[in-house]
Order: C-alpha cells, then structure tokens, then sequence
C-alpha cells in the first residue's frame, strides 16, 4: 500500500505517494492556483517532446511496453501541433 507525505513549495500542499521505495507527486496539485489549471497537465502530455520521453522511458522500464500502439498515439499527437514549441 502506498503511503503519501505531503510537501509545502512557495505556499502550494503537493502530495506525494510513495510506492516501492518509488516517489511520485501529484501533477494536478502543482497545477493549482494557475489559471490554467489542469489544463497545463494536458498541454504537457501532449506536446511532442514529452511523448517521445515517456515512449523512451516505458520502452526502458516496462517489459510489457505496447510500443506499436504507442507509435499510433506519438503520430497523432504530432499532427495535432500547430507551433514548433507549442508550449
């Protein structure tokens, strides 16, 4: 079971869970207070770069990587691009 801790960074609470002596935080608490908001989450997983990133990143850690199925989401995502650097 993960257990959470909590962190305070320039006034904003961000989760932290940690699993398998792994840390992840809570992009949704980083988020807060921009006027974005989540939408900033959706920018960043879209854009380009972050996909080729996380692609790299399953294809090294996860065994059970669909790497086929991610070349379909990485092409999609590119067409969608309308800037070089879209954020």
């Amino acid at each position: 079971m993960a257990k959470g801790k909590i962190l305070q960074v320039k006034e904003k609470t961000i989760t932290v869970i940690t699993e398998n002596k792994t840390n992840f935080i809570c992009l949704t608490d980083m988020t807060a207070g921009f006027s974005e908001g989540c939408g900033l989450i959706g920018k960043w997983i879209t854009n380009k770069k972050t996909l080729e990133y996380l692609g790299v990143w399953g294809n090294i850690k996860n065994p059970n990587f669909n790497y086929p199925e991610f070349g379909v989401i990485n092409q999609e995502a590119s067409i969608n691009i309308t800037t070089k650097d879209s954020i």
